[in-house]
């Protein structure tokens, strides 16, 4: 069994919060263990409920087509929530719920250390870079950990507001060369440091 494997295990058995009595599967994440990109978002909603994977919605349609704009499929990259169960009625999560579920998604973290993480919507860029308005931060990035944290909108929000579709798609476009940048910091780290000359040996 995996190490990925055995998370979501645990996670479908986690009942730490009281929505865990009303959903009809955790949703814990999907993709491989060795994805270079990490997506979060919110919450699962309704149809993530019922399947047990992220973004099966409108949203996350809208996702794959960014991310075929650049080239990638949803099979290529590692998408998750920040908390991995339902709230009813799709309510925003409670900061209990968000408190409850962060160990697991720093698990995640722990197992994959992708090279891009991929922040969508408020909830989730408030996990990496608290208090910061996520209209402000969109197209931004940190550097945390090894890893380059860029916050984009939610998919969902250019579903509400047709206005943020072309914010969202020019940020997405923004992410190969990020990843490339990743890499090329990646390799610099391993590669062996050429010795030094010695110009006043005896």
């Amino acid at each position: 069994m995996s190490p990925l494997t055995e998370l979501y295990a645990q996670i479908a058995n986690c009942h730490r919060c009281e929505i865990a009595r009303y959903r009809t599967n955790a949703v814990p994440g999907e993709g491989p263990e060795d994805a270079e990109i990490m997506f979060i978002g919110e919450a699962p909603g309704y149809n993530e409920d019922l399947q047990g994977r992220p973004f099966v919605g409108q949203a996350g349609m809208y996702l794959e087509k960014l991310l075929a704009s650049i080239g990638l499929t949803r099979q290529q990259v590692y998408i998750t929530n920040v908390i991995k169960t339902r709230p009813p009625n799709n309510r925003e999560p409670l900061p209990i719920e968000v408190q409850n579920c962060r160990p697991w998604l720093d698990r995640q973290l722990e197992i994959m250390r992708p090279k891009v993480i991929v922040t969508l919507g408020r909830y989730s860029l408030s996990a990496f870079v608290p208090n910061k308005s996520i209209s402000k931060a969109h197209g931004t990035v940190v550097n945390q950990d090894g890893a380059i944290i860029y916050a984009m909108y939610h998919p969902a929000a250019a579903l509400h507001q047709a206005s943020l579709r072309k914010e969202i798609e020019d940020d997405v476009r923004k992410i190969p060369t990020l990843l490339a940048e990743a890499r090329a910091t990646a390799r610099a780290q391993f590669e062996p440091q050429p010795q030094q000359l010695n110009l006043f040996k005896e």
